[in-house]
């Protein structure tokens, strides 16, 4: 067997003698033999390739725990692991660069004199649908306040019910100020966490998502954990702004799933993040326009109602009114398999 010296070694596989010494100590990559007198490493040159895998994969950034999973399959079963992985890091990184676009808007920004401020009108709508005993889904719309929060486990309905009790003073008269519209969101999030978990105290399995916007007169700022979901229609397009915190999701982040695979996983329902857990909201600021047409819905209208048709009906809807009453009605039409439940807000201009 043809050994090379650890320099050697190193020189050959682009990693260096320390990085080999670390990777023996986690066993990682083990040598072919080691003097027992000097405890000097040797490498086979058969171990080339899973010293080159080991050290590109480190140059993906992939921990090194996940390399001693990869550098143990074989070639397609190695290629789909670096694939999922490298999907998952391009989806936490396009979260990461909207939080830095966000805050380099809020540093660089001075305040502009006369902004013309907007108005929101909005409409609420939720109903239990054909199956389930009872409705735990809450929905509200305010001046300032859209929430959707949907409730689960024996507790459901008090858990939603308190997460959205715990947001309406942000519907106060004043409002917020923009500059501090997402700590104060972030704020009250906490407080409707603490609200869940006091009513659902010895209430196994039980949670609730919560989806909300707040109105600051130009902007929205969304408040955002669970698979409840926020859309935006802007002209002829529909745009998903939140981001569903479950299982399945996550599988199609990082490519192991497709979107028609998705439908009828077992685990469509199995969530990540939900409020009563300590988990935090995604929250994201975005500036309106006039004409644009936001909604907040829960799962029962997205799991038998496709993307499209919700684009159709929110576009043609005349009011906001129509619309959640049209969304609800399509949701029912399907089969009605769960609470449904829809909150539609129009920017417009100030009347007047």
């Amino acid at each position: 067997m043809d050994l090379l010296t650890i320099g050697a070694f190193a020189k050959a596989s682009g990693l260096s003698p320390k990085a080999l010494r670390l990777y023996d100590e986690l066993g990682l990559l083990r040598p072919a033999r080691v003097d027992p007198y000097t405890g000097y490493r040797y490498y086979a040159v058969t171990q080339l390739d899973r010293a080159r895998l080991v050290a590109w994969l480190r140059r993906l950034g992939m921990p090194l725990a996940r390399i001693r999973a990869v550098s143990a399959l074989d070639g397609a079963d190695a290629a789909r692991e670096v694939r999922a992985y490298w999907a998952g890091v391009e989806a936490e990184t396009a979260v990461r660069r909207d939080l830095a676009a966000f805050l380099v808007t809020e540093l660089t920004e001075a305040p502009r004199e006369g902004t013309t401020m907007l108005e929101l009108r909005c409409a609420a709508h939720s109903d239990q649908g054909h199956v389930r005993p009872a409705n735990q889904d809450t929905v509200y719309a305010g001046r300032r306040l859209l929430a959707v929060a949907d409730g689960f486990g024996p507790a459901g309905a008090p858990a939603s019910g308190a997460a959205v009790e715990a947001l309406r003073f942000l519907d106060g008269e004043d409002g917020p100020r923009p500059g501090n519209v997402l700590n104060l969101l972030a704020d009250a999030v906490r407080g409707a966490n603490a609200a869940v978990r006091d009513v659902t105290e010895g209430a196994e399995d039980a949670g609730t998502t919560l989806t909300a916007l707040l109105w600051t007169g130009s902007r929205l700022a969304l408040a955002h954990i669970g698979d409840s979901r926020a859309y935006l229609l802007r002209g002829s397009g529909l745009f998903r702004i939140s981001h569903d915190h479950s299982v399945v999701q996550s599988l199609l982040d990082e490519g192991r799933l497709t979107p028609a695979e998705a439908e009828s996983h077992p685990q469509r329902s199995l969530l990540l993040k939900v409020l009563g857990a300590d988990s935090d909201p995604d929250l994201r600021l975005h500036e309106a326009l006039p004409g644009d047409r936001y909604l907040l819905c829960s799962d029962g209208l997205t799991g038998v109602v496709p993307d499209d048709r919700i684009r159709e009906l929110l576009a043609a809807a005349p009011d906001p009114e129509t619309a959640v009453r049209s969304l609800v009605d399509a949701a029912n039409t399907a089969g009605g398999p769960d609470n449904v439940s829809c909150v539609v807000g129009d920017v417009m201009p100030p009347v007047g």
